[in-house]
């Protein structure tokens, strides 16, 4: 019996101490395992100096357009002999001395097929310049939502995210942590399920990386037109303008192209966080392809590249910078058509909803609307420096065009339908010191003498075919009543103007 009670206790004694190892086991932290870099010496050099030496040239070179801090930047992720210089110029808009709490870098799969979204929460990256911190929102996110795994795998050959971090190690004076986010398949509630778990993080203490090279394999030329098509898609701020530019552009036969866009879903992500801002504009900072690299482009075969920036347009706007993008374009045309309809039968100016509107509609600005009739001018008022937003402006100028120009009589409701109508948006007034600065079909004139003042817009020289010193009599004779050579010691000032016309599916 005591034999059998001593043999007990020894092998209890046995058991505790392998029950306290495997609990202080089971205590400790998960192994780490840094994502070590898998594109360095391919996509860029492996070598710290080479690198940051072919850093230091793609900024050195890269413009800076911006005053304003981005809330997002979309830059490209190929080889930096091909779109290094694209991508330093949308990292250089950052303002260097920034703190950001977080920095997420968002990337579509090029390596493999899974549902929903992954993040890299196992340990940290590192690239030839070091360490890169991967924030604990990382985990935090796989915790809260069940669509966003924290599986390694699309991670481990994925390139879109690593080649970003060498900019941002670069161009960053302070530290900064990462949440590296890798989207899965081709499902577009995965990018609205994934804004909706972003969007709380979008604002001026957080940086948005998006990656994604834009057309793939089409000729140079081809190239241009897709890209262009497909930037003007993402200014316009509308997830469903950007898809279905995507699937026209894709849907067109344009030889030798794959895909208008390779990270499209990393950009839906991005559209579906920003479409409901109304405070908020894309700008374009750089394109290129890759048959512009000197060394190793071929024009026949190209992958294009966009640099873009998201900022809050409640800040001061540049508006040497304006553009336009096509859906505003239209949008404005509908406005303009539909106000002057509407006062002809009502007089009651349309009151129109401004909470989903593109950021550009809603930025102070110049506007001239011009009426035609089979061709003819019917109308054309405008005004310079208004006060009030865009569409505003539009709407005010085209119910004036249509009753108040004096040099016709005013339109009734029964011509609204035969009227062709054209928009041109202003940049502000330059005052210019000699008239050789002008150029014709590039800049509308405006010369202010004694209290007179008259104008032309910059397509009055092109559809008149005037050389310069008409250009200016006729507008100081016949626009400013100062006489032919009035002009001589007057101000003078020179504007550009983003002109548009309607075409017929439109009216």
């Amino acid at each position: 019996m005591h034999k059998g009670i001593l043999r007990f206790f020894v092998l209890l004694a046995l058991v505790f101490p392998i029950i306290s190892c495997r609990s202080q086991m089971n205590d400790k932290a998960p192994i780490k395992i840094d994502r070590q870099p898998v594109v360095a010496g391919s996509f860029y050099p492996s070598d710290k100096k080479e690198l940051i030496k072919m850093l230091e040239g793609f900024f050195n070179e890269a413009p800076q357009v911006l005053s304003q801090q981005p809330l997002a930047v979309i830059a490209p992720h190929a080889g930096y002999v091909f779109s290094g210089g694209v991508a330093a110029a949308a990292f250089k808009q950052i303002d260097r001395n920034r703190k950001f709490k977080h920095v997420f870098i968002i990337g579509s799969s090029h390596t493999m097929y899974f549902s929903g979204a992954s993040v890299y929460s196992q340990g940290d990256f590192i690239t030839p310049l070091g360490k890169v911190t991967v924030d604990t929102l990382a985990g935090l996110l796989h915790s809260k939502y069940s669509f966003i795994s924290n599986d390694a795998e699309p991670h481990a050959k994925e390139h879109s995210l690593e080649v970003q971090l060498p900019f941002l190690q670069y161009w960053l004076k302070n530290p900064f942590s990462i949440v590296p986010i890798v989207i899965g398949g081709e499902s577009q509630s995965n990018c609205s399920n994934l804004a909706d778990a972003l969007a709380p993080y979008f604002n001026e203490d957080n940086l948005f990386v998006i990656s994604t090279d834009f057309s793939h394999y089409p000729s140079s030329a081809d190239a241009i037109k897709s890209d262009n098509t497909m930037a003007d898609a993402i200014l316009s701020n509308s997830s469903q303008t950007f898809m279905k530019s995507k699937l026209v552009d894709e849907s067109k036969g344009t030889p030798n192209l794959v895909t208008a866009m390779c990270g499209w879903t990393s950009v839906l992500t991005l559209l579906d966080i920003t479409e409901d801002c109304n405070d908020i504009t894309y700008k374009k900072i750089l394109y290129k392809n890759s048959g512009d690299s000197p060394e190793y482009g071929d024009k026949n075969r190209v992958v294009g590249y966009n640099a873009i920036c998201v900022i809050k347009s409640d800040t001061k706007v540049d508006k040497s910078q304006f553009s336009l993008n096509e859906t505003e374009k239209i949008k404005l045309l509908k406005i303009a058509r539909n106000t002057i309809s509407e006062y002809l039968l009502s007089k009651n100016v349309p009151i129109i909803d401004e909470k989903k509107f593109p950021a550009n509609l809603l930025v102070p600005a110049g506007a001239f609307v011009t009426l035609k009739e089979k061709g003819q001018l019917r109308g054309c008022i405008g005004s310079f420096n208004p006060e009030k937003p865009l569409y505003k402006v539009v709407q005010s100028m085209a119910i004036a065009s249509a009753k108040e120009d004096y040099r016709f009589l005013p339109v009734k409701y029964a011509e609204v339908s035969g009227l062709e109508i054209e928009i041109s948006v202003l940049t502000p007034l330059k005052k210019i010191n000699s008239v050789d600065e002008i150029v014709l079909g590039k800049h509308g004139i405006y010369i202010k003498k004694d209290g007179r003042s008259g104008t032309f817009l910059p397509q009055v020289a092109t559809s008149t075919g005037w050389n310069l010193e008409e250009f200016l009599g006729h507008c100081a004779q016949d626009k400013a009543s100062i006489g032919w050579d009035g002009w001589k010691d007057a101000d003078i000032y020179t504007y550009e103007a983003i002109v548009f016309e309607e075409k017929e599916e439109f009216k």
